[in-house]
């Protein structure tokens, strides 16, 4: 029995259970996963849980693969940090969302102070990732290869990258990482893109730009780093994603998820909003077939980032700081259980401009039940360890994308 059939068999079963990422597959998702980092893997209680793949299917290193530890002086490379992810998630069976490439932050400062004439610092681009992607060539489901290029205002980071080449440093690394990996799904990620405004309008530009140098981009992640009470609506959520899949793309995730509390500690009340909050962004990617996947930005809140940046704020992920699972958990896990299952409750609220029928998204969950199922535009078909339905829709073809994925088309 398959993971698809043997976790919607046991949602039959009275008081039975499933975790986060058997449920985000049998809904028809690739994965729900979470990032981590290298010092959190010495604590046996925080491992346990993160290495189940039935409750995390993919894992992103949040600090390992960056340049500061990547390219720490100029020619000289090393992977040991990112290695350690790669591996764990290698050993249980998880799915690796490698991050990230070229991002102005975290830079060496030979890097970031030095003073580049336009073909020496493409040279530099167009090395390190050569060098990074081509390490870990075949290990990376998708590669963030270029992150947080936007101001709020839509504008482009003052960063060396652009000060020395303008927009064009983007394209740059993209063609890079396409010829040092060609499996490898290619996203541009940023965070306060996920609903309307003028920075999710540049970066759904970054993708024409991208795709207008002849450069390929797969994907648009959306970190998500949100503030409880303050999501954008479900509608709103989608309509975005719909823009960026207008834009060119052919799939989506959310890439950082957590939903964070201004002041602390978190009400009752509070709690129960923070679990609506994280429900509406569930709903949404499950109501988009491009979109792949949620990933947390670790999974509890004993190694958030958040308060280390946000003074007085935190409490923004799945679990607490002991390792029990929050209000939050729950909704997620109930709302992916009624996808998983069929039941009603998971549709889209948006009008799509880009699915080639008005049918919610949820009609492209696989069943293996059905011997006439048939996956609807970006739903995925095929895959490492994918039991679920194989056939595409009319008008559409299983494609192959990697050993993890094909998706119709």
């Amino acid at each position: 029995m398959g993971i698809l059939t043997s976790t919607v068999a046991l949602l039959a079963i009275p008081g039975a259970s499933a975790q986060l990422n058997q449920l985000a597959k049998a809904a028809g998702k690739l994965y729900f996963g979470s990032a981590t980092d290298n010092g959190e893997l010495s604590d046996t209680a925080y491992v346990n849980i993160l290495k189940d793949s039935n409750m995390f299917g993919q894992i992103t290193p949040g600090n390992g693969q960056k340049w500061q530890y990547t390219e720490p002086s100029q020619g000289s490379f090393s992977y040991t940090s990112g290695d350690q992810i790669v591996d764990f998630a290698k050993a249980n069976d998880q799915i690796v969302r490698c991050h990230t490439l070229v991002w102005y932050s975290q830079l060496p400062s030979w890097g970031a102070d030095g003073s580049w004439s336009t073909s020496q610092l493409t040279s530099i681009i167009n090395t390190h990732i050569a060098n990074e992607v081509g390490h870990y060539k075949g290990q990376c489901y998708s590669w963030d290869v270029v992150n947080e290029a936007l101001n709020e205002d839509g504008t482009y980071r003052d960063s060396v990258f652009y000060k020395v080449l303008g927009d064009s440093y983007i394209p740059i690394a993209f063609k890079a990482a396409d010829a040092a990996d060609p499996d490898a799904k290619l996203y541009y990620n940023d965070y306060n893109i996920e609903g309307a405004g003028a920075k999710q309008q540049a970066a759904a530009k970054i993708v024409k730009l991208v795709k207008d140098a002849g450069a390929r981009i797969d994907g648009v992640g959306m970190q998500a780093h949100l503030i409880v009470g303050s999501v954008p609506s479900q509608s709103d959520l989608e309509s975005a994603m719909e823009s960026y899949l207008s834009a060119g793309v052919i799939e989506l995730a959310y890439t950082e998820l957590d939903i964070r509390f201004n002041s602390l500690p978190a009400s009752d009340s509070g709690l129960q909003q923070q679990a609506g909050d994280y429900e509406t962004v569930t709903k949404a990617c499950l109501a988009v077939d491009a979109c792949v996947g949620i990933t947390i930005w670790d999974y509890t809140d004993k190694y958030s980032w958040i308060p280390s940046v946000f003074n007085g704020a935190g409490a923004a992920l799945l679990w607490d700081e002991n390792f029990s699972e929050k209000p939050a958990y729950s909704t997620v896990s109930s709302v992916l259980q009624a996808a998983a299952t069929g039941a009603a409750g998971v549709t889209s609220t948006a009008k799509s401009t880009v699915q080639a029928s008005t049918t919610p998204a949820t009609s492209a969950k696989p069943t293996a039940s059905s011997g006439d199922c048939a996956i609807s535009q970006w739903g995925q078909c095929g895959g490492e360890g994918f039991t679920g339905c194989t056939a595409c829709a009319s008008g559409y073809t299983c494609s192959y994308s990697n050993d993890y994925y094909s998706q119709c088309l």
